[in-house]
Protein backbone atom coordinates (compact mmCIF):
# COMPACT_ATOMS: atom_id res chain seq x y z
CA UNK A 1 0.00 0.00 0.00
CA UNK A 2 1.50 3.34 -1.07
CA UNK A 3 1.86 5.93 1.69
CA UNK A 4 -0.25 9.03 0.92
CA UNK A 5 2.39 11.23 2.57
CA UNK A 6 5.73 10.07 1.15
CA UNK A 7 4.65 7.56 -1.56
CA UNK A 8 6.73 4.77 -0.03
CA UNK A 9 5.20 1.40 -0.96
CA UNK A 10 5.81 -0.50 2.27
CA UNK A 11 3.54 -0.14 5.30
CA UNK A 12 2.54 -2.32 8.20
CA UNK A 13 -0.98 -2.97 9.42
CA UNK A 14 -1.48 -1.80 13.00
CA UNK A 15 -5.20 -2.55 13.37
CA UNK A 16 -7.95 -4.20 11.27
CA UNK A 17 -11.69 -4.09 11.83
CA UNK A 18 -14.68 -5.25 9.86
CA UNK A 19 -17.64 -2.88 9.47
CA UNK A 20 -21.00 -3.78 11.03
CA UNK A 21 -22.44 -5.24 7.81
CA UNK A 22 -19.11 -6.98 7.24
CA UNK A 23 -18.64 -5.69 3.69
CA UNK A 24 -15.72 -3.36 4.48
CA UNK A 25 -12.41 -3.96 6.24
CA UNK A 26 -10.84 -0.89 7.87
CA UNK A 27 -7.09 -1.09 8.27
CA UNK A 28 -4.93 1.33 10.22
CA UNK A 29 -1.46 1.39 8.68
CA UNK A 30 1.94 2.88 9.45
CA UNK A 31 4.43 3.80 6.74
CA UNK A 32 7.76 2.04 7.17
CA UNK A 33 9.60 5.04 5.75
CA UNK A 34 8.09 8.17 7.33
CA UNK A 35 6.24 6.44 10.24
CA UNK A 36 3.04 8.41 9.57
CA UNK A 37 -0.26 6.61 10.01
CA UNK A 38 -3.17 6.37 7.59
CA UNK A 39 -6.37 4.39 7.15
CA UNK A 40 -7.43 2.23 4.22
CA UNK A 41 -10.76 0.61 3.48
CA UNK A 42 -11.07 -2.63 1.56
CA UNK A 43 -14.28 -3.53 -0.26
CA UNK A 44 -15.29 -6.34 -2.56
CA UNK A 45 -15.78 -4.78 -5.99
CA UNK A 46 -16.66 -7.82 -8.05
CA UNK A 47 -20.15 -8.11 -6.53
CA UNK A 48 -21.25 -4.62 -7.63
CA UNK A 49 -23.06 -4.68 -10.99
CA UNK A 50 -21.86 -2.82 -14.06
CA UNK A 51 -23.55 0.55 -14.62
CA UNK A 52 -25.26 1.10 -17.99
CA UNK A 53 -25.06 4.80 -18.92
CA UNK A 54 -27.68 6.72 -20.96
CA UNK A 55 -25.62 6.37 -24.13
CA UNK A 56 -25.25 2.60 -23.66
CA UNK A 57 -21.68 2.68 -22.35
CA UNK A 58 -20.92 0.35 -19.47
CA UNK A 59 -18.78 1.39 -16.52
CA UNK A 60 -17.81 -0.12 -13.22
CA UNK A 61 -19.52 1.45 -10.23
CA UNK A 62 -17.21 4.18 -8.96
CA UNK A 63 -17.89 4.93 -5.33
CA UNK A 64 -15.46 7.86 -5.31
CA UNK A 65 -17.12 9.44 -8.37
CA UNK A 66 -20.52 9.31 -6.68
CA UNK A 67 -19.08 10.65 -3.43
CA UNK A 68 -17.40 13.53 -5.30
CA UNK A 69 -20.69 14.49 -6.98
CA UNK A 70 -22.53 14.38 -3.67
CA UNK A 71 -19.79 16.43 -2.00
CA UNK A 72 -20.15 19.13 -4.67
CA UNK A 73 -23.92 19.16 -4.20
CA UNK A 74 -23.52 19.45 -0.42
CA UNK A 75 -20.81 22.10 -0.49
CA UNK A 76 -21.41 24.69 2.26
CA UNK A 77 -24.48 22.75 3.44
CA UNK A 78 -24.93 21.17 6.90
CA UNK A 79 -24.41 17.61 5.64
CA UNK A 80 -21.62 15.61 7.27
CA UNK A 81 -19.13 13.45 5.44
CA UNK A 82 -20.40 10.51 7.50
CA UNK A 83 -23.93 11.09 6.16
CA UNK A 84 -22.62 11.11 2.59
CA UNK A 85 -20.59 7.95 3.21
CA UNK A 86 -23.71 6.29 4.64
CA UNK A 87 -25.73 7.36 1.58
CA UNK A 88 -23.12 5.92 -0.80
CA UNK A 89 -22.94 2.74 1.32
CA UNK A 90 -26.73 2.38 1.06
CA UNK A 91 -26.67 2.85 -2.71
CA UNK A 92 -23.79 0.38 -3.11
CA UNK A 93 -25.51 -2.18 -0.86
CA UNK A 94 -28.72 -1.72 -2.87
CA UNK A 95 -26.82 -2.42 -6.09
CA UNK A 96 -25.31 -5.58 -4.65
CA UNK A 97 -28.68 -6.70 -3.26
CA UNK A 98 -30.30 -6.53 -6.71
CA UNK A 99 -28.20 -9.50 -7.76
CA UNK A 100 -28.19 -8.08 -11.29
CA UNK A 101 -25.06 -8.01 -13.41
CA UNK A 102 -26.03 -4.63 -14.92
CA UNK A 103 -28.00 -1.69 -13.53
CA UNK A 104 -29.20 1.45 -15.29
CA UNK A 105 -27.51 4.70 -14.27
CA UNK A 106 -31.00 6.22 -14.17
CA UNK A 107 -32.02 3.90 -11.33
CA UNK A 108 -28.94 4.86 -9.36
CA UNK A 109 -29.51 8.57 -9.95
CA UNK A 110 -33.12 8.35 -8.81
CA UNK A 111 -32.12 6.41 -5.69
CA UNK A 112 -29.41 8.95 -4.87
CA UNK A 113 -31.83 11.85 -5.31
CA UNK A 114 -34.43 10.16 -3.11
CA UNK A 115 -31.87 9.62 -0.33
CA UNK A 116 -30.37 13.11 -0.76
CA UNK A 117 -33.78 14.79 -0.54
CA UNK A 118 -34.07 13.42 3.00
CA UNK A 119 -30.68 14.87 3.97
CA UNK A 120 -30.89 18.37 2.48
CA UNK A 121 -33.31 20.00 0.02
CA UNK A 122 -30.76 22.45 -1.39
CA UNK A 123 -28.19 19.71 -1.98
CA UNK A 124 -30.96 17.67 -3.62
CA UNK A 125 -31.83 20.52 -6.01
CA UNK A 126 -28.14 21.03 -6.84
CA UNK A 127 -27.66 17.33 -7.58
CA UNK A 128 -30.93 17.09 -9.51
CA UNK A 129 -30.10 20.13 -11.62
CA UNK A 130 -26.95 18.41 -12.87
CA UNK A 131 -28.39 14.89 -13.02
CA UNK A 132 -31.62 15.83 -14.78
CA UNK A 133 -29.93 18.49 -16.93
CA UNK A 134 -32.58 21.18 -16.46
CA UNK A 135 -32.77 23.15 -19.70
CA UNK A 136 -34.02 26.39 -18.18
CA UNK A 137 -35.13 28.09 -15.01
CA UNK A 138 -38.76 26.96 -15.44
CA UNK A 139 -37.74 23.30 -15.07
CA UNK A 140 -35.73 24.14 -11.96
CA UNK A 141 -38.66 26.17 -10.56
CA UNK A 142 -41.04 23.24 -11.17
CA UNK A 143 -38.75 20.91 -9.22
CA UNK A 144 -38.48 23.35 -6.32
CA UNK A 145 -42.28 23.75 -6.28
CA UNK A 146 -42.67 19.96 -6.22
CA UNK A 147 -40.40 19.78 -3.16
CA UNK A 148 -42.31 22.60 -1.48
CA UNK A 149 -45.65 20.85 -2.05
CA UNK A 150 -44.24 17.56 -0.74
CA UNK A 151 -43.00 19.27 2.41
CA UNK A 152 -46.33 21.00 3.04
CA UNK A 153 -48.10 17.66 2.66
CA UNK A 154 -45.69 16.13 5.16
CA UNK A 155 -43.88 13.83 2.75
CA UNK A 156 -40.37 14.07 1.49
CA UNK A 157 -39.66 13.97 -2.27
Amino acid sequence: MKCPFCAHVESKVIDSRASAPGDVIRRRRECESCARRFTTYERLDDMVPVIVKKDGRRESFDRQKLLAGLSRACEKRPVSREALDALVDAVERGLIDTGDKEVSARLIGERVMRELSVLDDIAYVRFASVYRSFRDISELRAEVERIDIAQREGRVS
